[in-house]
């Protein structure tokens, strides 16, 4: 851009003058006028990109990492979020969906001093997750809860682990109806209105404890097991469906496997079966990581676009990441939502899985001799060209590319090359 341009563009920005705090504001307000910049501007950002998510109609691919069913995310937002149509596809952990059960049974999580004495909770038998507490007995009873359902007929065959929570949505939603809870789990809530929920890492996590203890028991008797390639394969599947159909959305609440096994549809799409995914086209991160540490939970939008996971659009227009707790912020933006008026009807892709499925299938089947010839690729074949072989911008016969003269890549001694 030259000069001029920059100047216009910087005197048509929204000037930083928020108004004053009356308390007469509602939620939706309040964002729009209060937080006008740093981590405050992200916030406002990300309620944008939210309700833009919504009325724009695009499918909502949300990720929940980190102990947020003990802290009741799940409560106060996820489950009000499914009702609502918002999120159409969830990717959480075993142990988030193993401790909402302890509700189910009437257990309960009280708020603790994360320093009131490790030793001394030990003792008394009451487990910590940082500020929150409960009786070990609690475990014992939720382990026996899912031992007692993975051993029924039904659980007895080969499946994925979005098949595998709808099947626990449908046990616990009896129970709890029967039960008369105050409010249904995660899993419940996710079966009754048809959204599958993934699991990345399914033996980490004590449902799936309980899965090896029923292994090791009853032998060849026990016949559940989990597809790890057909769930990769049907998250790829539902990516695809949705965006064939229309726009997509990615809300990440924390980071870790929940986040890059969502993310990573977009990569088995595109460099897997080489077909022409575009990535996300709306990104929303809330991580506490700093960005710069290399790590996939702080991957901001822009990195994630080198690797094909969300779209160039997405990278310059519809992504922020928002530095903060998720339990901090997110409870504003889902009552901003709400206040907003922000509903729709739910998708119910857990019902269109094999619909997603054969799409999928069919398409890369158009594509089979093509990746097929790939196979016999050799490593002498695959190997990176030696310095010598390299072929340099002056050897070109077009010349050196106008932005070669400054490359954005260090030297070996750390200077930028010039």
């Amino acid at each position: 851009m030259s000069e001029s341009e920059v100047q216009d563009a910087f005197v048509r920005a929204r000037e930083v003058r928020p108004r004053a705090i009356t308390g007469q504001e509602s939620g939706v307000e309040l964002l729009a006028s209060a937080f006008p910049a740093f981590v405050g501007r992200q916030v406002r950002e990300a309620a944008r990109l939210m309700e833009q998510s919504v009325t724009r109609g695009n499918y909502v691919f949300a990720t929940l990492s980190g102990a947020m069913t003990p802290a009741g995310l799940h409560r106060s937002c996820i489950v009000p979020l499914i009702e609502a149509g918002i999120i159409d596809v969830l990717t959480t952990t075993g142990a988030n969906l193993y401790h909402d059960a302890h509700r189910i049974l009437g257990h309960r999580l009280r708020e603790i001093a994360p320093d009131a004495g490790d030793t001394m909770l030990r003792e008394a038998r009451i487990i910590r997750i940082y500020d929150i507490g409960f009786a070990e007995d609690v475990l014992l009873k939720t382990d026996r809860l899912f031992s007692w359902l993975v051993a029924k007929p039904d659980f007895q065959r080969s499946m994925t682990t979005a098949e595998f929570h709808n099947l626990l949505g449908q046990h616990l939603y009896e129970i709890e109806l029967a039960l008369g809870v105050d409010q249904h789990s995660l899993l419940a809530t996710a079966y009754k209105h048809g959204v599958p929920i993934f699991v990345g890492a399914p033996q980490d996590g004590s449902i799936f404890l309980n899965v090896v203890k029923l292994k090791a028991l009853l032998g060849e008797e026990f016949k559940f097991s989990l597809d790890v390639a057909a769930d990769v394969y049907q998250m790829a599947g539902v990516q695809w469906l949705a965006q064939t159909e229309g726009e997509t959305a990615v809300w990440i609440l924390g980071g870790g496997v929940p986040k890059n096994y969502t993310l990573q549809g977009e990569p088995t799409l595109s460099q897997i079966f080489e077909l022409d995914a575009r990535g996300f086209d709306i990104d929303v991160q809330f991580c506490v990581d700093p960005v710069d540490n290399g790590a996939l939970s702080s991957c901001p939008a822009g990195e994630g676009h080198t690797w094909g996971k969300v779209s160039a659009e997405c990278v310059e227009y519809s992504s922020v990441y928002v530095h903060c707790d998720v339990t901090a912020v997110f409870p504003w933006l889902v009552h901003a939502l709400f206040q907003a008026g922000v509903r729709r009807e739910p998708r119910r892709m857990m019902d269109r899985l094999a619909e997603a499925r054969q799409k999928l299938d069919a398409d890369v089947a158009e594509r089979r001799d093509a990746l097929l010839a790939g196979l016999h690729d050799t490593p002498e074949e695959l190997r990176a060209p030696t310095a010598g072989e390299e072929s340099s911008p002056a050897s070109s016969p077009t010349g050196p590319s106008p932005s070669a003269s400054k490359l954005p890549f260090p030297a070996s001694g750390g200077r930028r090359v010039e």
